[in-house]
């Protein structure tokens, strides 16, 4: 399926890199199935491109950055920041193209990520109001690449039924699986969209978090907004601020995503190292599971796959992702 077969996702930002790894050399990366190259220009402003030379279409990204320019590596062309042409070496002396050569897509940096948008936006990245927050540290973990469809882990990410069986001893027990009755309730973000979040959400996990010695009892909080990320707040009994962790989804192609992640965690002794070294077996016991989910596309008919109470928040996804008209890696 072509990209903008889904104007949703088309329309809409998507994370591809760290703001911080975007520095030097360029950085390939691809987005809805396009190939895009990500480099900064001599005034710090990223850019996202296709990655094709408009000369013999070779990849740009495979290039360097010289004198604040784009260099392809076949030829030698350089690009400016604005798409222009400024060399072409076989040919120094003569008449270069005139106006942008090179296909310019918006980009932007938001929470330490750079996000690019293939098609027109309409609407702002999605907000993440905790990452700042002078009481937490913000962490960057991931991306995480994994075979599955964006829908399917989000699905992942909002299901605590499956911490007692797939996350046995840091997130859950098999042995107390249950899980308490929550609400679901619509809500407005910070920038005006709609979307749904669950409340009164309660588990007891064996490790809530890198600092843990004992098993508690934890509040959680989802909200959704957008239709490929997700933001989890949970607050361990007693602590006076709450920890929020994102999942920001790369959709890779329709059935391969890149899962990027912001920890803006209690400000503890941990570095940020240990503190990735809790989340990454956690994402790594997922995978399987992801990958093994059959169909690979997130079914959104109400009885396409049989459900549980503990689905509730699952199943308001699914309609939201029905209202809002997603097409990409899902099935009506």
């Amino acid at each position: 399926m072509s990209s903008s077969a889904d104007p949703l996702l088309y329309n809409d930002w998507h994370p591809v890199a760290w703001s911080h790894a975007v520095s030097g050399d360029p950085v390939a990366v691809r987005l809805l199935g396009e190939e895009l190259v990500v480099w900064r220009n001599p005034e710090g402003r990223v850019q996202a491109w296709d990655d094709r030379c408009p000369h013999r279409g070779a990849r740009l990204s495979l290039g360097r950055v010289v004198d604040g320019q784009l260099a392809c590596p076949y030829h030698g062309w350089r690009f400016d920041g604005a798409g222009h042409c400024t060399l072409r070496p076989a040919q120094p002396d003569g008449p270069l193209p005139k106006g942008p050569v090179v296909q310019a897509f918006h980009a932007v940096e938001r929470h330490g990520l750079v996000w690019v948008c293939l098609g027109t936006p309409t609407r702002d990245v999605v907000p993440y109001e905790e990452f700042g927050h002078p009481q937490r540290r913000d962490i960057f973990a991931g991306p995480y690449v994994v075979a599955a469809c964006g829908p399917r882990v989000v699905e992942n990410f909002i299901d605590m039924a499956h911490f007692g069986f797939v996350h046995d001893g840091i997130l859950g027990d098999p042995h107390t699986a249950a899980v308490p009755p929550y609400d679901v309730e619509a809500f407005v973000d910070g920038s005006g969209q709609p979307g749904v979040r669950a409340v009164g959400m309660t588990v007891t996990q064996p490790r809530a978090n890198p600092q843990a010695t004992a098993p508690a009892d934890v509040h959680y909080g989802y909200r959704i907004s957008r239709p490929l990320a997700a933001i989890l707040t949970k607050q361990v009994t007693g602590a006076d601020v709450a920890e929020a962790i994102t999942l920001f989804i790369q959709p890779v192609s329709e059935e391969e995503s890149a899962v990027w992640m912001v920890f803006s965690a209690l400000r503890s002794a941990e570095t940020d190292d240990e503190v990735r070294a809790f989340q990454d077996p956690v994402f790594a016991q997922d995978k399987p599971t992801l990958e093994s989910q059959r169909p690979k596309r997130l079914p959104l008919q109400v009885r396409a796959e049989l459900a549980q109470r503990a689905d509730l928040l699952s199943a308001h996804y699914r309609r939201y992702l029905r209202d809002a008209g997603l097409v990409w890696g899902v099935s009506p």
